[in-house]
């Protein structure tokens, strides 16, 4: 057997080991009924009540901190990791630069799913008769407006409104992934040209869709949140062609 295979078995050996760890290390949190932000055994504790090498336990706590399962706070011991999609963030990031060299549009994949995501949720708090009441929303709207009037719509003010959209629907899970779309979008951005934007257009197909969530309007919900995304991929497409970057 040659050098390189035995050294690839045991990479494979270690692989697995760290994998099992893992699960029993999710297996525990889960018996002892952990929240999040609920303090973990110590690490010696971990290593008695396992049974497994502390090298072990170590290269599975790094696998399950860096999904957000774990938490370690440096001198004050770990704890159990609230949800994040940060990795999620960095790897659509990623693939989607990388979709660029490969004759691919990930972007605009992505802009694709959130669209699909959107006009389902919008819907959701139709049926649900969830619009009303929303003040925030209608601040967000307010504020909009005057941005849009003094020349320029902000991100920021751009991704409450979709935040604020769905939040009477109650669901962190989609505050978070569309929060991670928008994270990647953000991101990717900054990859191509500026493209200009009149605001007013901006906050029009906003409104828009404010106006069709108000008045309980689901036929119009779907036109005017497809007129939305169509305003941003011919943004993208306008940003592309001023970098020369093929479809």
């Amino acid at each position: 057997m040659t050098a390189a295979r035995t050294r690839g078995r045991a990479t494979r050996g270690r692989s697995s080991r760290t994998e099992e760890v893992q699960q029993r290390v999710k297996q525990l949190i889960l018996e002892r009924g952990l929240a999040a932000g609920d303090p973990m055994p110590t690490e010696f504790e971990l290593v008695e009540e396992l049974d497994v090498s502390r090298n072990s336990l170590r290269e599975a706590l790094k696998a399950l901190q860096a999904v957000g399962i774990v938490e370690i706070r440096h001198g004050f011991g770990m704890y159990v990791g609230s949800m994040s999609l940060a990795a999620l963030v960095d790897e659509l990031t990623f693939h989607a630069r990388m979709s660029k060299r490969q004759g691919r549009d990930d972007l605009a994949h992505l802009v694709d799913v959130r669209e699909v995501l959107e006009r389902g949720l919008v819907e959701q708090v139709i049926d649900r008769g969830l619009a009303a009441g929303n003040t925030e929303l209608d601040e967000i709207m307010r504020r909009m407006d005057e941005e849009a009037a003094a020349g320029l719509v902000t991100p920021e003010t751009d991704r409450m409104f979709h935040e604020l959209l769905y939040k009477p629907l109650a669901n962190p899970i989609v505050n978070q992934l569309l929060s991670a779309f928008w994270d990647v979008y953000r991101t990717l951005q900054h990859d191509l040209a500026p493209v200009e934007q009149e605001a007013a257009d901006v906050a029009q197909r906003h409104r828009d869709i404010y106006e069709a969530l108000r008045a309980g309007d689901r036929e119009a919900a779907a036109p005017a949140m497809a007129a939305h995304f169509r305003g941003i991929r011919v943004r993208l497409d306008r940003a592309r062609d001023d970098t020369g970057t093929e479809d």
